[in-house]
């Protein structure tokens, strides 16, 4: 066995000759690797017949029985065998080339044990990549950093096209163990940022692949040469044929999902992509080729209505990622090393802020990003606030509900994540995993992998089902109201007098028959004859009005307050006018009016001189006559004279 605290690419084992003599070989050696046959990776079929289902359980069977015996070797023979077993790189090539991605039919197996049997090859792919790309495995199983990054560099144990691969199809769930994995990659062997420079270029010649095959052209691309006389007429997306259409969707939608899967778990490359103008070339790829296949994809002539549909959704799918690629490109190579710079800036200690600030002042960086904002969005009208300005309300309604939907709707999709990798796992024990660790999946996944959950979540049943949902109470029992349990309670009396309902006049009536019903008139008259008997029919029509006219009881005042009130109930006119005018005046000096200057039209004496206000206000008045009872007789006067109808 290998020595404790000594590198795996340090240690020495010995082993037995060919002739039953033992000799000492490194512990990394082609000698200590493991006979066996890795089988090639085939994907589920699509509704095939019972043999093809067979053979597919039967050979996935096989792969997860060798990978799962690969997963418990100890340190040193799995990486003997990882190192030196070729058709164990070829089984694990052959299902990154062919396993379903998430919009291909395989994704929906014909039957649960095609489904089971999907869910366990990938689970065994997943940790045997996992475990590739971890140097060291604890105090006692590791290799030093710098060889570990030869090892895999110099044996394609990883390149670029790989680590693409496992983006998209482990990325859902799996984005923090992932982004761990790759950056511990790159860390340790730097090379392969440059392989990542030169694979940016070919993923840029897909654009100009998909235009060249659309007889498009667009800014930036590689120009294509003119076309010569006599020549076939290229073919574009409405001419060529439909499964040359179908093909260049497909392309298209793999690439980008596979581009986005990439810079999303790995941000870190996004400077790589910056580096190469690619948001550029995406953008003007979007603008030019999108419009053409959008169209063929509504307009041409389909056999197959569900294959229109499938190629509609592929495209939208596509058109999204890119979408959100340039977002990820933007974020990163952009608006967040601008952030990263201001924290730091902020950090630092004050004397320092403070004479930065006054050399280069802080307050002007701002003012030009501020200038920057419109000439990057002109559109002001339409910017995030007024959005949110705008559906404000809707948020609000009904919010309640809406969250318990939307958490409901997370739930189910954490638990679907992590039952993809670990089928085994009771829904309750992963829900109970959900609530300890913050309902963070990747968190979650990787402290069941690694054996490193919390004592109380130790202590359950991992097969431990879904609690049943409580029934909620039905609300009309809680409803309360002033109507509850009249004789129109529709929510608590199964039948209710209908004869007692009607809309409008009721039925059989006329307006005279309703004239001539004094039954109301009866009525009167038997409440009047009990007042007459108890005595109250006598009415002293000046008592009322004096009591009518003050207040009495509790209220009352003494005779002094009560004569006051009385003298000052009918005041002066002119004093009342006065306090209003005084109150109108306040209130427009509060509210900042100025009052209109008094007009002057008498002026000084005639030959005195007249000041400007009152030659304004002359003039003023002659131009306002023709608003009262002369009738615009000034003004037409003066047209017909300007015109010589008039003699002057």
């Amino acid at each position: 066995m290998a020595c404790a605290r000594v590198p795996l690419d340090e240690q020495q084992v010995t082993e037995p000759g060919p002739l039953g003599k033992e000799h000492t070989v490194p512990a990394l050696h082609p000698v200590r690797k493991e006979e066996r046959c890795f089988v090639p990776y085939k994907s589920p079929p699509e509704d095939g017949s019972p043999a093809e289902v067979e053979e597919f359980l039967e050979h996935a069977k096989f792969i997860t029985e060798d990978l799962e015996w690969l997963l418990t070797l100890p340190h040193d023979k799995f990486w003997c065998q990882v190192v030196f077993d070729e058709s164990l790189q070829r089984c694990l090539d052959s299902y990154l080339h062919h396993a379903p991605r998430g919009l291909d039919p395989a994704t929906l197996p014909s039957s649960p044990a095609v489904a089971d049997m999907q869910r366990s090859v990938h689970r065994a792919v997943f940790l045997t990549f996992l475990r590739m790309a971890t140097h060291k495995e604890s105090k006692e199983n590791f290799i030093t950093a710098a060889v570990f990054g030869e090892i895999i560099y110099e044996n394609f144990l990883f390149d670029i096209p790989k680590i693409l691969d496992l983006c998209v199809l482990f990325g859902k769930g799996n984005s923090q163990l992932l982004n761990k994995m790759i950056d511990n990659i790159f860390t340790q062997q730097p090379s392969y940022y440059s392989d990542l420079d030169e694979t940016v270029p070919t993923v840029l010649q897909v654009f100009d692949t998909i235009l060249g095959k659309c007889g498009l052209h667009c800014e930036g691309a590689t120009a294509m040469e003119p076309m010569k006389l006599g020549t076939h007429k290229q073919p574009t997306a409405m001419t060529m044929s439909q499964q040359e259409l179908v093909d260049l969707i497909l392309y298209l939608c793999d690439s980008t999902t596979t581009i986005h899967a990439f810079l999303d778990i790995f941000p870190a490359a996004c400077s790589s992509f910056h580096s190469h103008n690619f948001l550029s070339r995406l953008t003007s790829f979007y603008e030019t080729a999108v419009p053409d296949l959008e169209k063929a994809v509504r307009k041409r002539n389909f056999d197959d209505k569900s294959l229109q549909e499938d190629l509609w959704k592929r495209l939208s799918h596509s058109c999204r990622k890119m979408v959100e690629t340039a977002h990820l490109l933007l974020h990163h190579t952009c608006l967040q090393p601008i952030l990263e710079g201001f924290a730091i800036l902020f950090l630092c200690p004050f004397r320092f802020l403070s004479d930065y600030d006054e050399q280069f002042p802080i307050a002007d960086d701002v003012s030009l990003l501020q200038q920057a904002l419109p000439v990057m969005y002109p559109y002001q009208p339409y910017t995030s606030e007024y959005l949110r300005a705008n559906i404000n309300f809707s948020r609000n309604v009904d919010l309640h509900i809406s969250l318990s939907c939307n958490f409901e709707a997370e739930l189910e999709s954490l638990l679907s994540c992590i039952r993809d990798l670990l089928p085994d796992l009771g829904e309750g024990f992963l829900l109970a995993c959900l609530h300890e660790y913050n309902y963070n999946s990747e968190l979650v996944i990787n402290n069941i992998l690694e054996d490193r959950l919390a004592p109380n979540l130790d202590k359950l049943d991992r097969a431990m089902p879904r609690p049943e949902k409580e029934e909620l109470p039905n609300v009309m029992d809680s409803r309360s109201n002033v109507f509850d349990d009249d004789e129109f309670d529709v929510f608590r009396r199964d039948k209710v007098d209908m004869s007692r309902i009607w809309k409008g006049r009721r039925k059989g009536e006329s307006a005279r028959e309703m004239l001539n019903d004094k039954q109301h008139v009866a009525e009167q008259r038997a409440r009047y004859q009990a007042a007459e008997a108890y005595g109250l029919d006598d009415y002293d029509d000046e008592y009322d009005d004096t009591y009518d006219m003050n207040q009495v009881g509790a209220n009352d005042l003494d005779g002094d307050s009560l004569l006051n009130r009385r003298d000052q109930f009918v005041q002066d006119p002119a004093l009342l006018r006065e306090r209003a005018e005084a109150r109108r005046a306040t209130m427009q000096q509060r509210k900042g009016f100025r009052p209109e200057r008094p007009s002057n039209v008498v002026g000084k004496p005639k030959g005195q001189g007249q000041t400007l206000e009152t030659f304004l206000d002359r003039r003023k008045k002659e131009a306002s006559k023709s608003r009262t009872s002369n009738h615009n007789r000034r003004t037409m006067a003066d047209r017909k004279r300007n015109k010589g109808m008039i003699p002057s």
